[in-house]
């Protein structure tokens, strides 16, 4: 396993400030591993593959050992995507769904009464959800934007807990100004980075992950690309590419090497090497939450952007999220087509509009893009231990090609 030694949480912010600070690492990505996606992609399988989507990430980790509220293990950050890059604050058109509501996405009230999303939607762990949307107001002003929907800006969250010291508020404005600031287009860093550092994705390590579509001429042509932060689901029920991916590889669960007081224990228990079976029994209901981002360069009105977020619960089911009764699985889409719609004149609007009859290959992209974003925060993903030597294993590569081989789903070929 990998141990994290203490980092300066300033400099791992700064290092991770760009989205594509990860672009040459070694870990690879889904298709690397030939796991069957085959649909074409954008050029960087990304989210930003849709023309002037930015993304900024912040990652903070720093401490280990025995978890002190107020000092750490620190492992936890920032996400944030801009729908046009963070020197346009034209509102895009928007719409969110959420498939299970034991979660936090703030400012929908407005974008479900207005239609339209003002600024990024940003991500971090659920007891800083108030500081980043509180921050991204601050940053607003301080870019002397003058419409007053930024008041109610979109922060979003999932559950860190068992590796970070959530109770002691480590992320601070400083840090979301670093990653509104950093926004980007390009190569987006996936795995443990921005919010997603310290978050588990079917008792493995997760976080962020993102993937594309771009439909063919006579589709439309159009572009969809997905971001997510993964923090749900149990390993019995882990499927990729159709393979009972989580039953085959019934050990690697997360477990504690500290004392801890935490509710987690009950669910994983201590680390020994003869613990290896899935802890099926007695574990009543789901823990956990996904965020799921979907941008789009097709031009879709409110009601059809909510249709696409809808089918993102289609793909969380194929890779065997069940939206339980504790999970917060909440999704928004938007699309950066007809800009100066949400203009403050007195003047009417002309906006253009696919035709419900043909849509229904945005929602195969939508599906496909948000299933492939999953797997990718997982392959990303890296051993983390934290508070309490709390220790999330990575999604093991080689077993999991061997299971794809056994179940006849690897490609030998990759794209």
């Amino acid at each position: 396993m990998r141990l994290y030694r203490p980092i300066s949480a300033t400099f791992l912010a700064t290092w991770l400030l760009l989205p594509g600070a990860l672009a040459g690492q070694a870990r690879p990505r889904a298709r690397d591993l030939g796991v069957p996606f085959t649909a074409p992609t954008g050029p960087l399988n990304a989210i930003t593959d849709v023309a002037g989507v930015e993304v900024g990430q912040v990652t903070l980790i720093s401490g280990e050992g025995k978890l002190v509220i107020g000092q750490g293990p620190v492992r936890t950050g920032v996400t944030a995507v801009f729908p046009r890059g963070r020197s346009n604050p034209d509102p895009v058109f928007a719409a969110w769904w959420p498939l299970n509501g034991n979660g936090e996405m703030t400012g929908t009230t407005w974008l479900e009464e207005s239609g339209f999303l003002w600024g990024p939607v940003t991500i971090t762990n659920t007891l800083s959800v108030g500081l980043v949307r509180d921050a991204v107001i601050a940053w607003a002003l301080g870019q002397h934007y003058s419409d007053f929907d930024f008041a109610l800006p979109v922060t979003a969250e999932t559950w860190d807990g068992p590796l970070n010291d959530i109770d002691g508020f480590h992320v601070t404005r400083a840090d979301a100004f670093r990653a509104l600031d950093g926004a980007r287009g390009g190569a987006v860093a996936e795995g443990n980075v921005g919010g997603g550092t310290g978050m588990v994705c079917y008792d493995f390590k997760g976080g962020i992950g993102t993937a594309s579509r771009r439909l063919p001429a006579n589709e439309g042509g159009y572009t969809v690309g997905v971001l997510v932060q993964c923090n749900n689901g149990y390993r019995d029920r882990l499927t990729i590419a159709g393979a009972p991916v989580g039953q085959e590889i019934p050990d690697l669960m997360p477990c504690y090497s500290l004392p801890s007081q935490s509710s987690t224990v009950r669910e994983y228990g201590p680390c020994s090497p003869t613990r290896s079976e899935l802890p099926v029994a007695g574990r009543g209901h789901e823990l956990g939450s996904i965020i799921i981002v979907i941008a789009t360069d097709a031009p879709l009105l409110p009601t059809q952007l909510k249709r696409l977020a809808k089918r993102a619960a289609l793909a969380l089911g194929r890779t065997g999220g069940t939206g339980g009764d504790t999970s917060g699985d909440i999704f928004l889409a938007f699309s950066t087509a007809n800009p100066g719609a949400a203009a403050a004149d007195s003047g009417t609007r002309t906006v253009l509009m696919w035709p419900n009859s043909r849509i229904d290959p945005l929602f195969e992209a939508v599906i496909g893009a948000t299933e492939e974003a999953t797997i990718n925060a997982m392959v990303a993903a890296e051993t983390m231990t934290g508070a309490d030597g709390f220790t999330v294993y990575a999604l093991p590569h080689d077993r999991l090609q061997a299971v794809l081989k056994k179940y006849g789903r690897q490609l030998t070929t990759h794209h």
